[in-house]
């Protein structure tokens, strides 16, 4: 509705002959609406795929807080009900709703009036936050923030994102400040899910709160660090389900960040085995390996383990030859062919699991690139059994957690937790003979 101000706009109303009349307070500003009154007609147009004529009228009335804000989204309501809709034909629009409206008989919050605004501009497919299946433990409402949003800043300033500046994502130790790291993926992930979202109209605040909680419980040094504990941990080790573990009970002394359903659905769920059960958490899956292929392609060519010219010639005739035409082609085939259901199209999906496949094979086995890798089940080893036998030595959380539910449990916990630099330093403390001097 910014076509015209919105304190010039009093009650628009339609009638059965698609005439849309907007009353304003005096000439001037009647002039206004009729000067751009085929910009307002192409308006309608795009949201409603129908051709009305416009009509002004001067009412003389002042405008009020309470007509430009309650009133809009009623109108449009009534519009679009006389009228077809177009079934390719976006109805999104954006609205100002003012804090002054009445809902059930008490001042809207910001947060109501968010979800407010989700119902009218979000796809029918969208997980709406009002109709989240919940917590495990039940909060009482934010005023400010939506359920979605809440979870996304619980996951942003718990302890868990901060390590992950300090963990592998592909090259272990690399010299150079230009290499992933675990947080860089993650934040490049986030990224590539919320256009998908946006697009989509989908919920924005999910996509990312489930983007920046997908890899909260990958352990050091990378893939190398999940197979060295995976046949340590008896029960076997799965990063996606000890990312739920750390959100669910790890996280704040035990008492986990008590996140809603949708967010933990799509947490565990990210990379293997069944798909969420939200569109949105299905984006990140898939944002998730858009984004870990194309920048390991990028950092495999900068430490000199691949040569971009013998990508392959197929793969890249589809995708696109640099990491931003890839990233690009792959997006646009999720937006081309979801409707309802996120899904890539045919053609792209093989090109893309044909450069997948291409890496496994070549830079993820590199001996150059994995060399520092055959150190890591050694340092993981070494760690796992001192503190299995000595849980004395680790922080009184893990202590009370290995009486509580086993040490190899409590110990995979804590291993599973360090960052690169604080295992290699720990693995220094225990194993390695320290300089001494005597006075």
């Amino acid at each position: 509705l910014s076509l015209y101000p919105h304190q010039s706009c009093l009650k628009p109303s339609v009638d059965g002959n698609g005439i849309l009349t907007i009353k304003v307070q005096d000439e001037e500003k009647r002039a206004t609406i009729l000067t751009n009154k085929e910009k307002i007609r192409e308006f309608i147009i795009k949201i409603f795929g129908t051709k009305v004529d416009i009509k002004a009228e001067v009412s003389g009335k002042t405008p009020t807080k309470k007509d430009t804000a309650a009133e809009v989204f009623d109108k449009l309501d009534e519009f679009s009900k006389k009228f077809p809709q177009k079934k390719s034909v976006s109805r999104s629009f954006v609205v100002f709703i003012n804090r002054s409206c009445k809902k059930g008989g008490h001042t809207m919050t910001i947060r109501e009036e968010t979800e407010a605004i989700e119902r009218r501009t979000l796809s029918r497919y969208a997980t709406l936050s009002e109709n989240s299946l919940g917590r495990r433990t039940p909060l009482e409402d934010d005023p400010i923030r939506p359920c979605f949003q809440r979870d996304r800043d619980r996951i942003l300033h718990c302890k868990a994102f901060r390590r992950l500046k300090q963990k592998t994502q592909v090259f272990l130790s690399p010299e150079g400040d230009l290499y992933r790291t675990r947080l860089t993926h993650t934040l490049e992930v986030s990224q590539i899910a919320r256009t998908i979202a946006r697009a989509l109209r989908l919920n924005e605040d999910l996509t990312e709160a489930i983007s920046l909680a997908h890899d909260l419980g990958h352990t050091p040094f990378g893939h190398a660090g999940e197979r060295a504990l995976n046949q340590l941990c008896p029960g076997g080790f799965k990063h996606y389900v000890q990312s739920l573990r750390v959100v669910d009970k790890l996280e704040k002394e035990g008492r986990g960040l008590n996140l809603s359903w949708e967010v933990r659905n799509g947490i565990v769920t990210h990379t293997k085995g069944t798909w969420a059960a939200t569109p949105e958490g299905r984006i990140v899956r898939m944002a998730d390996q858009i984004a870990y292929v194309n920048h390991d392609i990028e950092d495999a060519v900068r430490a000199g383990v691949l040569d971009p010219d013998i990508l392959p010639r197929d793969c890249t005739a589809v995708l696109g030859t640099t990491k931003s035409a890839r990233i690009t082609t792959m997006i646009n085939s999720i937006l081309r062919n979801s409707d309802g259901n996120v899904r890539v199209g045919t053609e792209e999906n093989e090109a893309f699991l044909a450069l997948r496949d291409f890496m496994y094979a070549t830079v993820y086995v590199d001996k150059t690139a994995k060399r520092e890798e055959q150190k890591v089940d050694k340092v993981i080893g070494e760690l796992y059994d001192y503190y299995l036998n000595h849980i004395d030595r680790m922080s009184n959380f893990y202590v009370q957690l290995a009486y509580q539910e086993g040490r190899d449990r409590a110990v995979t916990d804590y291993i599973s937790g360090m960052s690169d630099e604080f295992a290699i330093r720990t693995f220094e403390e225990l194993f390695v003979p320290q300089k001494w001097h005597v006075l």
